[in-house]
């Protein structure tokens, strides 16, 4: 991890196992556009928001209630000049008992302020650490990036 990695921390009042299984319920607090498993080391799943955003993830890495890291194996972000630049980025969820509460420190390894996505993407992990998966781990209930219905169309 460098310093200039995204980085985003929050304390709750609930146990490393609870914030460790909300972490894995990825469309409880992320996105329901997810096709794939989250469970297990080497499981793969994709997302999607719209056609902004699309990102195939491996979980590369889990210690159960303590780690989880992904390691983004494909991406597309539709809005700016480097579509990829997800690919090859770490998604990483450490947690740790601080002052009587369990601390969930996110970093996106790779999501630095030099590339093109840095503010928008940010901002999101932001709301999505800060307010979704905090009520998730909190209160039962996230607030995910919600399915999005595919209409027929009318030929």
């Amino acid at each position: 991890m460098k310093e200039n990695d995204y980085h985003a921390s929050i304390s709750v009042n609930a146990s490393a196992k609870e914030a460790f299984n909300s972490i894995r319920d990825v469309t409880k607090w992320w996105t329901e556009n997810l096709e794939g498993n989250t469970q297990k080391l080497n499981d793969e799943f994709t997302v999607r928001f719209e056609d902004m955003h699309y990102s195939k993830q491996k979980i590369v890495e889990l210690i159960p209630d303590r780690k989880i890291v992904w390691l983004v194996t494909d991406s597309h972000l539709s809005w700016i000049k480097d579509k990829d630049e997800w690919t090859n980025t770490k998604i990483s969820f450490e947690i740790t008992d601080k002052d009587h509460k369990t601390q969930i420190n996110f970093t996106h390894i790779g999501l630095v302020p030099e590339i093109e996505c840095y503010n928008d993407c940010s901002n999101a992990w932001g709301q999505f650490i800060h307010q979704s998966l905090f009520r998730l781990i909190s209160t039962g209930k996230g607030q995910p990036d919600l399915k999005k219905k595919v209409e027929a169309s009318g030929t």
